[in-house]
């Protein structure tokens, strides 16, 4: 666990992108879409009891107080299961049982000050420490305002995982999002609010392909070099988990921040300009941000055009926090601004989830084009996972060869997020959206009184501190030597850029 620099010949040199905007391509012999934490966290614990080799678990956060099963706290659980619930106490019992079994768990350094208010979690590390096959790491590799945001699992370098979702406190919630539910509590009892999210599962190759990118990680945090695992025959896929993918090939995508003699990676940021260009009929996404720069100028450039394709996005109705709220919400009303007056069609539409009267928090960072790619990861849609923090998304792209056969997959998970946000069954969609002539009618004309609803958003009006935030993208900046330095390269609406063009049309417009 030194904090010392990691000698750079250890350090992989695997940076080169196969193409722009991709890391890597693997194959995936399975691939499952886990929606929302209730399901995320009793699968893993299903493929992490059948690991016998390595489980590596890379995060922005990890608490290990949370219960994985279905959420519930001890004494409503009773005393019948063969293993512990709790992740804490999970991973001490799996090293107890698994004599072959090492685990290396890679968290974020700067969540280590909410170690004090975790009692009960420096007791799990320093149990954990007994165990030589147990490592647990912080990760500051990165320069200072930044942070690393990957959520990925690694198990035998058969089964792998990337997306948005933690396993720390306040992420568990089902699929029904039921508005006041007793079993969303923190570890100390407190109630939350509902929470979306989402992560993709795979078996295959592209296993150690991620492996290969988190041990890259962990050398550069200062970790000793894990020894590269070989993918097994032996299958971890939990029992009963129907694929919504067989044999596909999974694209890779990064952002890191240049650091020490690392070269910066914005793969993330290419794939997502190329992916908005490539769209015909509609985008479909979620992100707990919407404040992404060069995001928001290829959605404009598209709906410039003559026949621009449906865009929906599904977002929270606030930022969780209020620095996060001065730094994201206030960019996302200009920049919705700004896309609505190039909007001549009526293509563009933002939308925040509810359950009853109770909105729910979208943290996951999902993009559907056309029912063709699918892309879920951890990289939101705002500038800092554009070029500042240490992002990995992953993909399924039906127009590459031999994965023709993904199309339907990737509408069947289309239907099923939207049917989960307005409350309608997933068979519905498709037929609703054809009636009604596009993605924003369908839902429109699906508002219910409570229940499940998405309701559109409408950009506030800022008062002049609030806009001169906005503009000045010092809360979130595109680059790390821009950190709090307002108005770097001239902010958010720079000279000459496609922005800024549009924002200087709405102040024409208004002053006339």
């Amino acid at each position: 666990m030194s904090e010392e620099k990691p000698d750079p010949k250890n350090v992989s040199r695997l940076d080169d992108s196969v193409e722009p905007g991709v890391w890597r391509y693997a194959h995936a012999d399975r691939v499952h879409v886990a929606i929302d934490a209730a399901n995320y966290f009793s699968l893993m614990q299903a493929a992490m009891l059948n690991a016998r080799f390595r489980i590596f678990l890379v995060g922005w956060d990890f608490d290990t107080r949370i219960h994985l099963a279905d959420g519930r706290h001890w004494w409503q659980r009773g005393w019948k299961s063969k293993y512990p619930a709790r992740l804490g106490g999970f991973i001490a019992w799996l090293v107890r049982h698994r004599p072959t079994l090492e685990i290396d768990i890679l968290k974020w350094s700067f969540g280590v000050f909410k170690f004090t208010f975790r009692g009960s979690m420096w007791w799990d590390l320093l149990r954990w420490a007994r165990h030589k096959r147990i490592d647990f790491k912080f990760d500051n590799a990165h320069p200072v305002g930044c942070s690393h945001h990957q959520k990925i699992a690694v198990l035998d370098s058969t089964f792998a995982v990337c997306g948005g979702i933690d396993m720390t406190v306040q992420r568990w919630d089902t699929r029904d999002h039921v508005e006041h539910d007793p079993m969303r509590k923190t570890p100390s009892g407190f109630e939350y609010g509902p929470w979306h999210d989402a992560s993709m599962m795979m078996e295959g190759d592209v296993a150690e392909a991620l492996g290969d990118l988190g041990r890259d990680r962990w050398i550069r945090a200062g970790g000793t070099p894990l020894v590269p695992m070989k993918r097994t025959d032996r299958s971890l896929w939990p029992d009963g988990l129907e694929p919504d993918f067989e044999n596909v090939e999974i694209g890779i995508a990064r952002t890191r921040a240049a650091y020490r003699d690392w070269d910066a990676v914005n793969e993330i940021q290419d794939l997502f300009v190329l992916h908005i260009a490539r769209a015909k009929k509609f985008i479909y996404a979620e992100s707990q941000y919407f404040a992404a720069r060069k995001v928001c100028e290829a959605i404009i450039s598209r709906m410039e055009e003559d026949d621009p394709p449906e865009v929906v996005v599904v977002h929270p109705a606030n930022a969780d926090g209020w620095l996060e709220q001065q730094a994201m919400d206030h960019a996302r009303a200009e920049l919705v601004r700004c896309i609505e007056e190039a909007d001549h069609k009526g293509r563009f539409s933002i939308w925040t989830p509810l359950t009853g009267e109770t909105p729910i928090y979208v943290h996951a960072k999902i993009m559907i084009v056309d029912d063709e790619i699918l892309r879920i990861g951890s990289a939101n849609l705002n500038n800092r996972s554009m070029g500042l923090d240490s992002e990995c998304d992953v993909f399924v792209d039906a127009a590459r060869p031999g994965n023709d056969h993904a199309r339907d997959g990737v509408a069947a998970i289309r239907r099923s997020l939207m049917a989960e946000h307005i409350g309608l069954d997933a068979d519905e969609i498709d037929e609703l959206i054809e009636r009604h002539g596009s993605i924003a009618a369908m839902i429109d004309h699906s508002q219910s009184d409570g229940g499940r609803n998405l309701r559109r958003y409408h950009p506030p009006d800022l008062n002049e501190a609030e806009k001169k935030l906005a503009q000045s993208s010092l809360l979130d900046p595109e680059n790390p030597d821009d950190m709090f330095e307002p108005f770097a390269k001239g902010g958010l609406f720079r000279d000459g850029s496609r922005l800024g063009r549009v924002r200087d049309k709405i102040r024409r417009i208004r002053g006339s």
